[in-house]
């Protein structure tokens, strides 16, 4: 009797235990830019005794639309404050938690097999560097945080009328970092960071800082997935262990 009524305490442990695991599963949408820092620090998180967190990267637009949505995250990272705003004046944000991470710079990529420079100033012959029907490849201007800052640096420049129509638009920055790196498109504009990840590609010249708005990081829990652990993951995301793994991936901290 006393065994049986043990077996039966612990089937009823398991389902218990397995909803408390789930209730502490963490979900963080992160830009595509902080994929190779977030799995870093990932990996800081678990050896410091928490459960792993899963993590969803895509261009900063299409995550805040699935939040909008009802897709489940608990942590929202934008690579610009545009759309932290959006998901803010929709309430879907705790807007108390809000916190600029990181920053970061844009720069011109080529392939590696193939270095070039250029100086990214006005008068600079970047329809001359893309050659005969090359594409310049970037994330979508019209809703990718990297492609618009992108617009706003060749039009700054003087540049934009030259490639307005040359342009490889893609769903996010790593997307426009993997055509250069199989050469199907001869120069990208891309993030420092992403640059500094892929030793497929060669930087050909930098993005003047002024050149553009601030490439600026926002990171906040959302309102659907605020919870004492999510607060947690923040405070760690913000904390000194993250922010060396921030750096050595080249973001700058605030």
């Amino acid at each position: 009797m006393r065994t049986l009524l043990l077996v039966f305490a612990l089937l009823l442990a398991v389902p218990l235990a397995a909803t408390v695991a789930r209730a502490q599963d963490l979900t963080v949408f992160a830009a595509a830019s902080l994929t190779d820092a977030l799995r870093d620090i990932g990996a800081a998180w678990v050896q410091a005794g928490h459960t792993p967190f899963k993590t969803s990267f895509a261009a900063s637009s299409t995550l805040a639309k699935q939040i909008d949505q009802g897709a489940p995250a608990n942590l929202f990272a934008s690579a610009d404050t545009k759309w932290m705003d959006w998901l803010d004046g929709r309430k879907l944000i705790a807007a108390d938690t809000r916190r600029n991470l990181l920053g970061n710079a844009l720069v011109l990529v080529v392939p590696a097999d193939h270095p070039a420079t250029l100086a990214l100033a006005p008068g600079a012959d970047l329809a001359g560097l893309l050659g005969a029907g090359g594409r310049l490849a970037v994330g979508d201007p019209a809703h990718v945080p990297a492609g618009t800052y992108a617009a706003q640096a060749l039009r700054k420049l003087g540049l934009w009328d030259q490639v307005a129509e040359r342009l490889a638009r893609t769903e996010d920055v790593r997307s426009a970092l993997l055509l250069v790196e199989r050469g199907e498109a001869p120069a990208g504009i891309v993030y420092a960071t992403d640059a500094a990840v892929s030793a497929k590609v060669t930087v050909a010249g930098r993005f003047p800082a002024d050149s553009h708005d601030p490439i600026v990081y926002p990171f906040a829990v959302t309102t659907g997935g605020d919870s004492p652990a999510a607060r947690e993951l923040l405070a760690f995301l913000s904390g000194p262990a993250a922010r060396a793994a921030f750096v050595k991936r080249g973001f700058k901290t605030e």
